[in-house]
């Protein structure tokens, strides 16, 4: 399996423009590019690895088959074809539709409005995050697989949000060791703005630190003069901790790439059309860095 060297070792643009099967992992929210670039290169000769994708068909298949059996065995029509095994519940999940692990996250709050209540939020978020790092592990094996079962010449890997988030000791060394990690930086408050303003149009399910979930909850209900998170409407929190999350995050990325990695803008991932202007790019950061 080839290797680009222990996590602090620094490639140069000219070993990466050589390198013969390259690796590379996107790091970055959701929305910045990394879609767009695995979308493109994905149409080239490189094999695109979905983090969410691998935890939806993996880690999580089955939770999110038991949650939906659960809320099908709630209606008694239902429940009697299931019992008989009449019926066949599928979790038929997409690289570009990722709805049932979605689903299975949920939102935080009042159940009647179709949140989710704390004690079993908590638990999901456990298991995502477990599922997560699992399909990190995986990473290695895939380039393998991506080379030597499906004959790809090169492996985009394509990861959550929250990879940033998992404080798993040695998980990001190990993908340095095997990709070069990729960081798409927003840089102007127009961009960012834009982000966020995405985000509260469309509340999706997010993954939160722990600590940061339980201090950022106590201050969502201090201030909307609420007790306990059941009586929360589930997209307005979630619109309401997006920007926080946000900016509890920059930092965090920022601190895996400048360790082991590089930086592009959210602007110049825009501007990518082809595998060569990609690979220009990371030429590009490369030697920022170097700088």
């Amino acid at each position: 399996m080839q290797k680009i060297g222990v996590a602090r070792v620094r490639l140069s643009a000219e070993q990466y423009h050589q390198w013969e099967n390259k690796s590379v992992t996107l790091l970055g929210m959701s929305g910045v590019g990394k879609t767009h670039l695995s979308n493109t290169l994905r149409q080239q000769d490189w094999f695109h690895y979905s983090g969410d994708y691998r935890i939806g068909k993996r880690y999580l298949d089955e939770p999110i088959l038991d949650l939906i059996k659960e809320q099908a065995m709630k209606v008694p029509f239902l429940r009697d074809l299931l019992r008989k095994d009449w019926i066949y519940i599928h979790n038929n999940i997409h690289v570009d539709d990722l709805g049932p692990v979605l689903s299975f996250v949920g939102k935080l709050g009042n159940p009647e409005l179709g949140g989710v209540p704390l004690d079993e939020f908590v638990r999901r978020q456990a298991e995502y995050r477990q599922a997560e790092i699992n399909a990190m592990y995986d990473v290695p094996e895939f380039i393998r697989k991506a080379h030597t079962i499906y004959g790809y010449s090169h492996f985009i890997n394509d990861v959550g949000g929250s990879l940033c988030e998992l404080e798993q000791p040695g998980l990001i060394d190990l993908l340095a060791e095997h990709s070069v990690i990729l960081y798409i930086k927003v840089t102007t408050p127009a961009e960012e703005q834009k982000l966020i303003d995405r985000a509260k149009s469309d509340p999706k399910p997010l993954y939160y630190r722990p600590d940061f979930l339980q201090e950022q909850l106590a201050v969502y209900l201090k201030e909307k003069n609420l007790h306990y998170a059941a009586q929360m409407e589930p997209d307005d929190f979630t619109r309401w901790i997006f920007p926080r999350l946000f900016h509890s995050r920059v930092p965090r990325y920022e601190a895996i790439a400048k360790q082991y990695g590089y930086t592009v803008t959210s602007e110049e991932v825009a501007q990518v059309k082809t595998e060569q202007d990609f690979n220009t790019l990371v030429e590009a950061a490369i030697r920022r860095q170097g700088s």
